[in-house]
């Protein structure tokens, strides 16, 4: 392992300063009492008070859990179809998926919008594959990334060998080496949907983000405290994934262990 440097410290407290400081001074900030004097967390329990608060948190919550099924179950089987065996595509579909990033999202509301089936039209759930579309580029590129970092072809080969199918394969071989990669990929589909505004303005739907640009404007510290909120809640759930998955994978060593020895 390359041992670090005082050059390498230096960097990693000033990235960590570059984070970590503007997080510290809208906290204070948000604390700040009336007129500013004295500190307090008045601002964050008015949050918890403005009508829609709940509605809005849940709408937004729930768009983004489904945003995130939709992305694991198209993604990840596409990822992993071109790295092993479909090379010829792989130019294709990173430029398919890098078109979200090229087209504004104006253009991709209005133009997609009117394609979409009539029952979905007047949900909010038409939000989770204008979501989806979005999230695309960095879903794809954080996913191909981790599974350039293994073996997959000896690993697909080996499981087969041992009698798996592709199904087994997949859940139990594949989907385990790139849990890190997954992680991340959902990390951003889930951010993305809790921060996505211009989609629900453009297309009339009331969620989260929407609910705070309207809410903001009566507080100016309380609309800081929702997004240290925000921010701090988006780590927490970042935390979630990755200490649960560690947790699960512990526990299976383990019972393997304990199986082993019986």
């Amino acid at each position: 392992m390359k041992k670090l440097t005082p050059v390498n410290y230096f960097v990693l407290f000033l990235a960590t300063f570059f984070f970590i400081a503007p997080l510290i001074s809208a906290a204070e900030f948000s604390m700040r009492g009336d007129r500013g004097i004295g500190h307090n967390f008045q601002n964050y329990t008015w949050i918890v008070h403005q009508l829609g608060f709940a509605d809005a948190l849940f709408t937004s919550l729930r768009l983004a859990a489904i945003t995130a099924v939709i992305v694991l179950v198209l993604v990840v089987p596409t990822v992993v179809y071109v790295n092993l065996s479909g090379q010829r595509y792989k130019r294709l579909i990173e430029f398919l998926c890098l078109i979200p990033i090229i087209v504004p999202v104006v253009s991709i509301a209005i133009g997609a919008e009117v394609s979409m089936p009539k029952t979905l039209q007047s949900t909010s759930y038409e939000l989770c594959f204008f979501y989806v579309v979005v999230s695309l580029p960095y879903v794809y590129r954080t996913l191909d990334i981790g599974l350039q970092s293994i073996p997959l072809a000896t690993l697909v080969e080996a499981s087969r060998s041992l009698g798996g199918n592709w199904i087994k394969t997949f859940i139990y071989v594949i989907v385990p080496a790139v849990r890190t990669a997954t992680l991340g990929a959902l990390f951003i589909t889930i951010a993305l949907s809790l921060g996505e505004y211009t989609l629900a303005v453009l297309l009339h739907f009331h969620t989260f983000p929407t609910w705070v640009t309207n809410v903001s404007q009566q507080n100016i510290r309380g609309s800081v405290a929702l997004s240290v909120v925000t921010l701090l809640g988006a780590w927490i759930l970042l935390a979630f994934f990755a200490f649960g998955s560690k947790f699960k994978a512990i526990f299976t060593r383990s019972q393997m262990g304990i199986a082993s020895d019986e």
